[in-house]
């Protein structure tokens, strides 16, 4: 935990509701709350989701290895509409249903690296905290009862649409004509704008029981409630995808502060949406918005059944949060490269710390930096978390990631055994990679099984069968014990067919992908 009388270093956010670049400066100090609206889970998730949830894992990770006492909280939305229509097309029970898709969740996030947040609440288990922030709402003159459902009245609280920037006049005049009969509710609200806090359960429907009779929560009233009831009034950071600002996220703030009389949060994080890279008609590059609609659809397990889970994590830091990114196969690609790049210069080291009787685990003596590599490695950490310091900018914090490597690759080109001064700075190197690494979730692994995985996974991309390649690689290797020249040469030509390159060593032959 922080201490009050210890100087932690200081971060910025792009905030959202100011429009402007701030220093969090948390409520307590040495302590940062932070709450991220989740997945409604009633299907598998998608990669923008994927992306959000990897956003926010850097960022409690970086502000956990900068020492402060950070407290984080994701729900799970297991109550809502499109849960219970999909329970009512396959024949579950909705939150048995809700309880099966956050397993796959959670599942698919674990692949990714994603560490847990502090708390993971549910809807159907804060039932009884909505019920009361709604009553005080009712009480205070923010809601009003109709027929079993409860509403919002948006003006009645005079900040409404200060995250979106939008003006109840404008919203009011950019109706485009819509009659109120369009929208089964819209009889039983004040005004077309008030929005749902408790809706009146029909029959059959998961319900409960409440002062205006059973029902469920609206959407927005959930977060407010959890954030609320796990953080207190006022938390340090509210993020979520940028699809959320409105109205989510400005209805959240209207519950939140006319309820408390408290600002909600003192800055917002959001995080830009996902195009997916697409051919049109003609064979131009196009990019579009991912829809289940258009057909564009991914899924996380998609992703993960075709790409390493570390090349997908590097492919979200190579944009920064707030812009928009395009999914693509090569994008993917060339993460990919990325990561396996990494894990090449890492076990290079390890093999050439095995010379000297040392390890990553085992420090060989201290000695001097070589020459022309001390200004790199002594200032990378601090470069590091400048770039993310200054709001998460993951692509110049992976640039200084890529500084260290390179000088690791280079100082592991030459064949003879390391002096000390080589043994220690490549050492530094890989102790600097994954320190840089641990927070981006990166490069903590073991190098031979990562780099076996995106092997196998590229060959189950060209329709390679892995176990035949091996056997061609002893099959080769017996050739050349029997000094069988032609053979041994024809099976790496052979392999080469298939774009396979072949390492011999000492230890034996191993291969990858060209």
């Amino acid at each position: 935990m922080a201490s009050d009388s210890i100087k932690l270093r200081p971060f910025s956010i792009q905030d959202t509701l100011s429009g402007e670049k701030r220093v969090v400066e948390p409520l307590v100090p040495g302590k940062i709350s932070l709450y991220v609206c989740g997945v409604t889970v009633y299907d598998l998730t998608h990669i923008g989701h994927a992306r959000v949830f990897v956003v926010f894992d850097v960022v409690q990770r970086f502000i956990r290895s900068l020492g402060y006492d950070l407290k984080y909280v994701r729900n799970h939305t297991d109550v809502d509409d499109k849960i219970i229509a999909r329970a009512a097309e396959v024949g579950q029970d909705p939150l048995e249903l809700s309880a099966h898709f956050i397993a796959e969740l959670t599942r698919d996030m674990n692949a990714l690296g994603i560490a847990p947040a502090d708390v993971e609440p549910t809807v159907s288990t804060h039932i009884p905290q909505i019920i009361a922030m709604v009553d005080s709402l009712i009480k205070q003159g923010y809601a009003y009862e109709s027929d079993g459902d409860v509403y919002y009245r948006v003006r009645e609280f005079a900040d409404y649409g200060k995250l979106s920037r939008r003006r109840l006049d404008d919203m009011e005049a950019g109706r485009s004509g819509r009659v109120d009969s369009e929208d089964e509710s819209a009889q039983r609200k004040e005004y077309p704008f008030d929005f749902a806090l408790w809706k009146k359960a029909k029959d059959g429907e998961t319900s409960w029981e409440s002062p205006w009779g059973a029902g469920r929560p609206g959407w927005h009233i959930e977060c407010s409630a959890m954030s609320t009831h796990h953080l207190g009034s006022t938390i340090d950071i509210h993020g979520g995808g940028r699809d959320l600002v409105f109205p989510h996220h400005e209805n959240e703030i209207a519950q939140a502060e006319a309820c408390t009389h408290a600002e909600f949060s003192r800055n917002w994080m959001h995080v830009g949406m996902v195009n997916v890279a697409e051919v049109d008609e003609s064979g131009a590059a196009i990019e579009r918005k991912m829809s289940k609609s258009l057909g564009n659809f991914w899924t996380t397990r998609d992703a993960l059944s075709g790409f390493h889970a570390e090349g997908i994590r590097y492919f979200f830091h190579a944009t920064h949060y707030r812009k928009p990114i395009t999914y693509s196969m090569d994008a993917l690609n060339d993460a990919t490269d990325r990561v396996e790049y990494f894990y090449t210069t890492l076990e290079r080291i390890d093999a050439v710390l095995a010379r000297v009787d040392a390890s990553r685990a085992s420090a060989p003596a201290e000695a001097n930096f070589v020459e022309g590599t001390a200004d790199t490695l002594n200032s990378y950490l601090d470069r590091f978390e400048e770039s993310l310091a200054d709001d998460f900018n993951t692509p110049k914090a992976i640039a200084v990631l890529g500084e260290v490597a390179k000088v690791g690759n280079e100082l592991t080109q030459s064949a003879k055994k390391p002096d000390a001064d080589r043994a220690w700075t490549l050492f530094k190197v890989a102790e600097a990679m994954q320190k840089c690494g641990a927070v981006l979730g990166i490069l903590q692994r073991t190098p031979a099984d990562v780099l076996r995985e995106i092997r196998d996974l590229r060959a189950a991309a060209l329709n390679i069968d892995v176990a035949e390649v091996d056997r061609m690689i002893v099959e080769r290797e017996e050739a050349r014990a029997a000094k069988d020249w032609a053979r041994a040469d024809a099976l790496r030509d052979k392999l080469a067919a298939l774009n396979v390159e072949v390492m011999d060593s000492a230890q034996g032959s191993t291969w990858r992908f060209q």
